[in-house]
């Protein structure tokens, strides 16, 4: 046994490779400490720009949703219905499962304009339809990615790659949260499974861990895991638990020097301060029976889908799961969370197999939203919070022009479906500094973007613009650079065409 100090045997156990790797992490440290300091005494940090929304709302539709059944008509298609697709669309190409030649896909949905802005939106989407005015639907998204886990970690981290920093988790770590007893960054999930690229989507990454995204449950238990007392412990002791294990940690730090011993105390205290907020933020039987109805949650629902081992054929149109998580992101955002993230699984719609079709499944998903989203924006201007909430909707990519072919070669109800689609698929955002309108548009068949496209740095660098970051200067120094949610180029830009 050596008889070394802890601090030089720590030395002397660490290798090259570690040390450089986690050098960034001190110098993080260093800046984010200098930056708090700076923002406590008043001055701003040099990325501020003037804020239009105080918080966003942020709904994913893990799987990703049809924009030919949804946002994007396209009669073209109808007409090449069952007919062979072009080989100039198959040429070059790679495709999740599409083999050989398919077939083409006509919309297998009736669509209408709504409002006066004329927004074609799917007779899916009866309620959102009515809603169309306060929509900015962008046609035109475009991603590097074709595979489910790499799109989705580009659309929330900035990287296909596992490690990076959630986008939640970039605007926590530079504005906060307005509400100390509450997490910055919430995350709510339905739909029965986790994302396929799982919780690295809410992960802090290379950040300080008191940025990661913090995931609280609605099937009826504790809000979030492990924040009640053991049995036998009150509130006074695990206080008294709590001064012990900090001066551990606090003589840990002074004698190691690792950054993440002091993120350690502040998660602690956080979540002796959420014990008393949470459960009050988190409980929608508060809520009166006209806002309840509104969105259609019911309080204390548990669906049996959120528990299946395969949920999709348990789906029911009434499920109030979604709606349950669209009334606690209201209250969220009215209780000063930042950033909240609402994933709903279930939209990967090859029509391969049962419970993932076109014709069948896409509707129940549909009702499942429809009614829950157009009462969250209409609560939200009924509060006064529309103003200064940003909504963004969608999901890691778009769904191809043709039918999957890989196991059904022809149409069969309830087994039509598409393939992954990156070059073209349809998003929306509302609230505080949008405009409404449509934006982008797409060739006759909706697989190449024709006008406006808009890449997922875009959408990036439009969010933390919006809520007064700026996106190039905004950053955080990880292994020697400047690591940014919008990456290390200059081809991010904010849409500053869909800003009143």
């Amino acid at each position: 046994m050596s008889d070394l100090p802890l601090g030089l045997e720590r030395v002397r156990a660490e290798s090259r490779r570690h040390f450089f790797g986690q050098a960034g992490l001190g110098f993080g440290a260093m800046a984010l400490s200098s930056l708090l300091n700076e923002r406590v005494a008043g001055s701003e940090a040099s990325w501020e720009i003037p804020a239009k929304v105080k918080s966003v709302i942020y709904l994913h539709m893990a799987g990703s949703p049809s924009q030919l059944e949804l946002f994007d008509h396209k009669p073209a298609l109808g007409r090449l219905h069952d007919t062979e697709c072009p080989e100039e669309y198959l040429e070059g190409k790679r495709f999740a499962f599409i083999r050989g030649v398919p077939k083409m896909l006509g919309p297998q949905c009736r669509f209408d304009q709504h409002g006066e802005t004329g927004q074609t939106i799917s007779e899916h989407l009866p309620a959102l339809s009515k809603l169309a005015d306060d929509l900015c639907v962008i046609r035109s998204m475009n991603t590097e990615q074709f595979n489910h886990s790499p799109a989705q970690l580009f659309m929330h981290t900035g990287n296909p790659l596992l490690g990076y920093p959630a986008m939640g988790s970039w605007v926590t770590y530079g504005l906060g949260s307005e509400n100390e007893n509450l997490p910055g960054f919430v995350v709510l999930s339905s739909g029965g499974k986790t994302p396929s690229a799982g919780k690295s989507l809410w992960g802090s990454g290379f950040l300080p861990t008191v940025y990661q995204g913090v995931q609280c449950r609605t099937d009826g238990g504790d809000p979030i895991l492990f924040l009640s007392n053991p049995k036998g412990l009150d509130r006074d002791a695990r206080r008294k638990t709590l001064d012990a294990i900090e001066d551990l940690n606090r003589y840990q730090h002074h004698t190691v020097g690792d950054p993440e011993t002091l993120t350690r105390i502040s998660q602690y205290e956080l979540a002796f301060r959420m014990q008393l907020s949470v459960p009050e933020v988190m409980d929608i039987g508060r809520e009166s029976k006209k806002t309840l109805e509104l969105y259609g949650a019911q309080p204390g629902y548990i669906s049996e889908a959120e528990s299946a081992a395969d949920p999709r054929q348990l789906y029911q149109g009434d499920d109030p799961t979604f709606a349950n998580n669209c009334l606690l992101a209201r209250r969220l955002v009215e209780n000063g969370v930042r950033f909240v993230q609402l994933y709903d699984w279930g939209w990967d719609h090859h029509g391969s197999s049962r419970g993932e079709s076109i014709d069948e499944t896409l509707p129940i998903k549909c009702a499942q939203i429809d009614r829950a989203i157009s009462g969250l924006i209409t609560d939200l201007k009924q509060r006064g919070l529309f103003d200064e909430t940003l909504i963004v909707w969608g999901g890691e990519f778009g769904r191809t022009p043709m039918m999957q072919n890989n196991v059904n070669k022809v149409l069969k109800p309830g087994f039509i479906g598409r393939d992954h689609h990156p070059y073209a698929f349809t998003m929306w955002m509302a609230g505080g500094g949008i405009k409404p309108g449509s934006y982008g548009q797409t060739d006759e068949l909706g697989y190449y973007i024709t006008e406006k496209p808009v890449g997922v740095r875009d959408l990036q660098a439009t969010i933390l613009h919006q809520l007064g970051i700026d996106p190039q200067r905004f950053s955080f120094p990880y292994q020697g650079l400047n690591q940014r949610l919008i990456g290390p180029t200059d081809e991010a830009r904010v849409l500053h065409e869909l800003l009143v």
